[in-house]
């Protein structure tokens, strides 16, 4: 399976409900997940359910930082800083990023490809380069 970018979310960018402009804008949060299963095209908010638990992981992950857009080329990039979970023992197969200032509403699901764990330590998401080809989010 891929990153799940949900078909609310496509429709909420044109009503203006996301807000990504830096130091300003909305706040999202990214959340993490024992399974994708159960996260399609029609996922609309944040849950609880599969959300991983473990020691030093709360419910609701953590907010993202330094939201940066930007042009590549032709296509528009919405980036974040790469996130840590500091000294955390869980296991996680994917994520929710979501709008925490618009009642949770989901951004983007993001499918690790497998289990990742992390066991007394630090759990990283790295952030691809914030290009047309790798960003997270872009619109082409």
């Amino acid at each position: 399976m891929a990153n799940i970018v949900p078909s609310s979310f496509k429709q909420e960018l044109l009503s203006a409900t996301h807000d990504f402009t830096p130091s300003t804008g909305n706040t999202f949060h990214i959340a993490l997940y024992t399974t994708v299963n159960g996260f399609s095209a029609a996922t609309t908010a944040y849950t609880t359910t599969n959300e991983a638990s473990g020691t030093n992981y709360s419910a609701g992950g953590t907010a993202l930082t330094n939201t940066t857009l930007t042009l590549s080329g032709t296509v528009a990039v919405a980036s974040f800083s790469d996130i840590t979970f500091s000294s955390v023992t869980l296991t996680a197969s994917a994520a929710l990023i979501f709008n925490t200032t618009q009642a949770n509403k989901a951004v983007v699901v993001l499918d690790f490809g497998g289990d990742k764990t992390a066991t007394n330590g630090d759990f990283t998401i790295e952030f691809p380069t914030a290009d047309s080809s790798n960003a997270i989010i872009r619109i082409a």
